[in-house]
């Protein structure tokens, strides 16, 4: 929705930005990710949405923050697209759900199990929550490149972050707990809460996007949270080298 020329809610206009953007969720985190671009600069700050722009590899590039959750996620990226953007990255954090999966580690999605809400308005919940593969492969050699440990695979996202937490306090302790058993049965990765919502959309608004998830814990086997020092840095690093690695293959086409 356009008022007064500009997108409702991150308030940019069409031609602001380029193809390509980062998403975190952390409005806070957005510019310490401009300051991997070359020529950054604050492009628009509204509600839970900052925007930063700036130049890699000879192109335009973007961060914008979506806040928590799948509903704001879900309006960042609807309107980014309607101002040029295809291709986009989604960088958060993280708990691990397998035991392998641990703080410090970081996670590349290739779907997403759908236990949210946002994503069931533009798509039954039997279709799934899938990745781009151009996104995912980039995402990999990226991860190799800078020699950090990742793990490829489903992750969860869902609407209630305490009832992950805090999940036997909760009325429907039972059923929590029973998914979070299936979905640890199963090899999901990690849980978070935006990824699902942003690969449904991106489907349906037929552009590539990709998750890389930095693991801050393991929600049932670490005693106390141990963020290393540089965790959320790894998931940014391996955002920026990917875009790099599409930004050479779309250039090569």
């Amino acid at each position: 929705m356009i008022i007064d020329g500009k997108q409702m809610h991150i308030q940019i206009k069409k031609g602001d930005i380029g193809r390509y953007v980062i998403l975190p969720g952390d409005p806070g985190r957005c510019e310490k990710i401009a300051a991997y671009f070359d020529q950054p600069r604050l492009l628009a700050q509204n509600r839970e949405y900052t925007l930063w722009t700036g130049m890699l590899d000879g192109e335009p590039v973007a961060v914008c923050s979506t806040g928590i959750g799948g509903p704001s996620a879900a309006i960042a990226l609807e309107e980014l697209v309607e101002c040029g953007a295809d291709t986009f990255i989604r960088v958060g954090t993280s708990g691990g759900i397998v035991d392998e999966v641990c703080g410090g580690d970081i996670v590349i999605a290739t779907a997403a199990i759908r236990q949210e809400g946002t994503s069931r308005e533009y798509l039954p919940i039997e279709f799934p929550a899938a990745a781009s593969f151009t996104v995912v492969s980039a995402l990999r050699d990226a991860a190799r490149t800078l020699g950090l440990t990742h793990h490829i695979g489903v992750i969860q996202s869902k609407d209630s972050f305490y009832g992950e937490i805090r999940p036997n306090i909760q009325p429907i302790a039972d059923e929590l707990n029973a998914k979070w058993k299936a979905w640890k049965a199963a090899g999901a990765l990690t849980s978070e809460m935006e990824t699902a919502a942003l690969f449904i959309v991106s489907q349906v608004l037929h552009v590539r996007c990709g998750a890389v998830l930095n693991v801050l814990w393991n929600a049932d086997n670490d005693e106390a949270p141990a963020i290393p020092p540089d965790a959320v840095e790894r998931g940014v690093k391996t955002a920026v080298e990917a875009l790099r690695i599409l930004i050479g293959q779309d250039k090569a086409d």
